[in-house]
C-alpha cells in the first residue's frame, strides 16, 4: 500500500450501495474488507478486488476480528425495509440497531480513525419538505427509530473515545445491482421486475406520495470524500438530489415507458406509517462535498431497467417473515401477490 492508502471495512459489501462503494475504494488503491450476510445482496455484486467475508454484523466476536488494523469503517449494511418494519419490527430492528451497535463497538475497541454511518431519510419523519440536517429526527416507524437510535450510539461512543464520525443520509437510491426480487422494498426495481413479467405495477394509496430518487453513482460521489476529508468530522449530510420531486404515479409512468409495458397500475390501500411527501435538501452536500446531480430520474430508471433485463426477471422472494399479521398488513404481502 502507498502512504495515502487505507485499510477500509465496508459492511453490506454484497448489497447495492456497499458493493459499489467497496469497488470504488479498492480501485482507488485502498485495501478493502467487505462483510455481508447476503439478506439483501447478490453474490455477483461482490467486487473481485476486495477481501470478502460472508458473515453477520450482529456477531460481535467476528466484527472484532475483522476490525483489526482497520482505519476507516463505512457501515452500509442495513435491512432497509421501512414499510415492512411495522410488521416485522424484531427482524428489522435487530439488523439495523443491534448490528450497528456491534459494528460501532468493535470499531471503537480497535481504535479506528473514522466511522461513516449510512443512515436514512426516514429519520426526518413527517416534517415539512425539503428536510434539512438542522431538523431534529422525528422517526415514525420501527426502521426509522432503529436508524436514529444507531446514530445516537455512534455519536455517544465516538465522542467518548475521540473517534471521528460522519452520518450520511442517502435516500431512494436506484441503479444496477439493486435487489429487484425483494417484494418489500425498492419501488422502481419492483415495478420493473413486474413489468418484465407482464404484471401491472402495484401502488399503495393514491400514488400521489412524492419522493426524490438518487442514482447510485451520484451517491457514491458523496461517500468517497467522507473517507478522510477533514471538515466532515461530526457532520450529518443528506446525499441525493432535490431537483426532481415526483409522485409514485409519475414513477410508474416512466417505468412503463422505459419497459414498453403500458400496464395500468393496481391500487391498494395505504400502507400504515408511510410518509406522504419526503425529500431532502442537498444544499449542505453541494457546499461541502461539491455535490452535483449528474444522472436524472429517467436516465437512472433506464439504467436500472437495463440491468434487470440483462439479468432476467425473477419471481419475488418473501425472505423475511411477517411477525405481525392483522387487518393492517398489506394484502399483497399476506397473499404474496407481488
Amino acid at each position: 500500500m502507498n502512504r495515502e492508502s487505507k485499510k477500509v471495512l465496508v459492511t453490506g459489501a454484497a448489497g447495492f450501495l456497499g458493493s459499489h462503494l467497496a469497488e470504488k475504494l479498492a480501485n482507488n488503491n485502498h485495501k478493502v474488507i467487505g462483510i455481508d450476510n447476503m439478506i439483501g445482496g447478490y453474490k455477483d455484486n461482490v467486487p473481485k478486488n476486495i477481501e470478502f467475508i460472508n458473515g453477520d454484523c450482529c456477531d460481535l466476536n467476528q466484527m472484532n476480528k475483522i476490525m483489526e488494523n482497520v482505519n476507516v469503517v463505512y457501515h452500509c449494511a442495513a435491512t432497509a425495509h421501512e414499510g415492512l418494519s411495522v410488521f416485522s419490527p424484531f427482524e428489522i430492528t435487530k439488523n439495523n440497531y443491534l448490528a450497528s451497535v456491534s459494528v460501532f463497538s468493535a470499531a471503537v475497541s480497535k481504535k479506528v480513525n473514522r466511522i461513516i454511518f449510512c443512515s436514512s431519510m426516514a429519520r426526518y419523519g413527517n416534517q415539512k419538505t425539503p428536510f434539512n440536517e438542522n431538523m431534529p429526527p422525528r422517526p415514525i416507524d420501527p426502521y426509522a427509530i432503529a436508524k436514529v437510535a444507531a446514530e445516537n450510539v455512534l455519536i455517544n461512543l465516538c465522542e467518548l473515545n475521540n473517534i471521528e464520525w460522519v452520518i450520511a443520509v442517502p435516500h431512494n437510491i436506484i441503479g444496477p445491482r439493486q435487489k429487484y426480487d425483494d417484494p418489500f422494498r425498492n419501488v422502481v426495481s419492483i415495478m420493473i421486475n413486474r413489468m418484465l413479467q407482464r404484471k401491472a405495477p402495484i401502488i399503495y394509496g393514491d400514488g400521489e406520495q412524492k419522493r426524490c430518487f438518487s442514482y447510485i453513482d451520484d451517491c457514491i460521489s458523496c461517500l468517497l470524500p467522507m473517507l478522510d476529508q477533514k471538515n466532515l468530522n461530526k457532520q450529518i449530510i443528506n446525499i441525493g438530489p432535490d431537483e426532481e420531486f415526483v409522485s409514485i404515479n409519475e414513477v410508474a409512468k416512466i417505468c412503463s415507458n422505459v419497459t414498453g409495458s403500458n400496464l395500468k397500475p393496481i391500487y391498494k390501500k395505504d400502507r400504515p406509517r408511510e410518509v406522504k411527501h419526503a425529500s431532502c435538501s442537498a444544499d449542505k452536500a453541494r457546499k461541502i462535498l461539491n455535490y452535483k446531480t449528474k444522472t436524472d430520474l429517467k436516465t437512472g430508471i433506464l439504467k436500472t431497467f437495463d440491468y434487470i433485463k440483462k439479468r432476467g426477471a425473477k419471481p419475488f422472494e418473501y425472505h423475511i417473515n411477517l411477525e405481525i399479521k392483522n387487518e393492517l398488513t398489506p394484502e399483497s404481502w399476506l397473499k404474496k401477490e407481488i
